[in-house]
């Protein structure tokens, strides 16, 4: 079976790596149930399989879901053809499930997206990443790679780079080097504020991340006697995700007032 470009497919084949991958998934008493998301070949398959969890893998494509079926029967009622993007994992889970995967690089951040709206599901993942992008999910704030995905991921899991993946490691190998990296959800799940408002804000912080907030926030905050605060001479980047907490907190305060 031959990696497609259409579906993004690069197959890892590093056994002792697909291994790695697997054993980083941790908190096993926290779900019984796993989600592979583009089980391609099955490298990693074959070792879930071997793990005392139930396992459920979403494929796209339609030739590597007849493979899976092929060479993985223990799966047979335990496959999705489908587009990731668009399954309704609440209607597949109704209990807390892992989400691992060797994630198409084309649909990366969109996979890390979704894991965000079904948070309440997902107290755990594991995935490999273009490492730019791995690199930005868990970057600190001052960082040059500190940016919307990282404020959005962190304010509601704590994340990790675990592994570096050299291209050489894949089948076509990528253009680019890749990464593998855990996400624990943290224990409070509530920020305490506005959550779309927060969402809003952060992206407009980052709209133009050189300029500095009290540019940048114009769209959102009217109050030019809040916008004069020194605060809001900083970068976008320099804020933590506690810091864009108490903004968003301040700007739902000043709406109100008004």
């Amino acid at each position: 079976m031959k990696a497609k470009k259409s579906y993004g497919q690069h197959f890892l084949k590093n056994e002792q790596i697909a291994r790695q991958i697997v054993e980083l998934l941790q908190l096993r008493d926290a779900y019984r149930q796993v989600l592979e998301v583009g089980p391609g070949r099955g490298m990693l398959t074959q070792y879930l399989l071997q793990e005392p969890f139930s396992l459920v893998v979403v494929e796209a494509d339609p030739d590597m879901v007849s493979y899976i079926q092929r060479h993985y029967p223990a799966l047979k009622d335990h496959i999705v053809g489908a587009d990731f993007l668009k399954v309704p994992l609440d209607r597949i889970f109704t209990e807390p499930f892992a989400l691992i995967g060797n994630f198409p690089y084309n649909i990366s951040s969109q996979i890390l997206f979704k894991m965000l709206e079904y948070r309440p599901l997902i107290p755990e993942m594991v995935g490999m990443f273009q490492l730019e992008l791995a690199e930005r999910v868990v970057a600190d704030p001052g960082s040059k790679d500190y940016g919307v995905i990282s404020v959005l991921v962190q304010a509601y899991y704590e994340g990790e780079l675990c592994i570096h993946v050299d291209k050489s490691n894949f089948v076509p190998p990528p253009k680019v080097q890749s990464a593998v990296i855990r996400l624990v959800r943290k224990a409070q799940q509530e920020l305490g504020c506005n959550e779309k408002l927060f969402r809003r804000i952060v992206k407009q912080a980052f709209s133009q991340r050189r300029k500095m907030l009290r540019n940048t926030m114009k769209s959102i905050i009217e109050d030019r006697e809040m916008l004069a605060d020194p605060f809001f001479n900083q970068r976008p980047e320099k804020l933590s995700v506690t810091d864009f907490v108490n903004l968003t907190k301040e700007v739902e305060r000043k709406t109100k007032e008004e």
